[in-house]
C-alpha cells in the first residue's frame, strides 16, 4: 500500500468512529427529554404517545385518595380548564398538597389515566415555572370566554387577553 492509501484509510476510519460516537450521543439526548405539558395539551393529544413527558397544573381539591398500601396515590391535575387523572405508587414530597402545584413525570395509558413514575411539589408558595403560570393564564382566560358565551347566549363575547410571555 502506498503512504496515500493508509492515511485515506485512517481518515475514513477515524470519521466513521465520530459518526457513530455523534449518533449514539444524540440517541441518548433524543431519548432522555422529558417534555413538559399542561393538561389541556394533554387532552388536546397534543402530548406524545408511548413515551414518558412531564404535566405540570394543580392539584385538584378533594381529589387525592389513598390506597391501602399506603404507597398508591390516586389524584386529579387541573390546569383550571381540563383535568387529568393521575396514578402514582410511591412516596410523596412533603410539600404536596390539594391546591397547590406540582409536576409529575410519567407516561399516559390507555383511558385517559398518567401513570407516574416521579411527583414533584412546588417548593415556594410565590414561584411558579412561568410555562405553568402562561399555561395557568392561558387556562383561565378560555374558561372565562367560554363562561361570556354561555351567560350572553345568542350575543357571543369574547374577551382579548394579552398574556405576557416571559423568557
Amino acid at each position: 500500500m502506498k503512504p496515500r492509501q493508509k492515511k485515506t484509510i485512517i481518515i475514513l476510519g477515524v470519521l466513521a468512529v465520530v459518526g457513530v460516537a455523534v449518533g449514539l450521543v444524540m440517541n441518548a439526548l433524543t431519548s432522555n427529554i422529558s417534555l413538559y405539558f399542561t393538561p389541556t395539551q394533554v387532552f388536546n393529544n397534543e402530548a406524545p404517545q408511548g413515551r414518558g413527558f412531564r404535566v405540570g397544573g394543580l392539584v385538584e381539591e378533594g381529589s387525592v385518595q389513598r390506597q391501602s398500601d399506603g404507597l398508591t396515590v390516586h389524584f386529579s391535575i387541573t390546569d383550571t380548564a381540563k383535568v387529568i387523572p393521575v396514578v402514582y405508587k410511591g412516596f410523596l414530597p412533603d410539600l404536596f398538597k390539594e391546591g397547590k402545584g406540582v409536576v409529575v413525570h410519567g407516561k399516559l395509558e390507555g383511558g385517559g389515566i398518567f401513570r407516574a413514575d416521579e411527583v414533584l411539589a412546588k417548593h415556594d408558595e410565590n414561584y411558579v415555572a412561568p410555562e405553568a403560570a402562561y399555561a395557568l393564564k392561558q387556562a383561565g382566560a378560555a374558561k372565562q370566554a367560554e363562561g361570556a358565551k354561555q351567560t350572553n347566549g345568542a350575543a357571543e363575547k369574547t374577551v382579548p387577553v394579552a398574556v405576557p410571555v416571559q423568557k
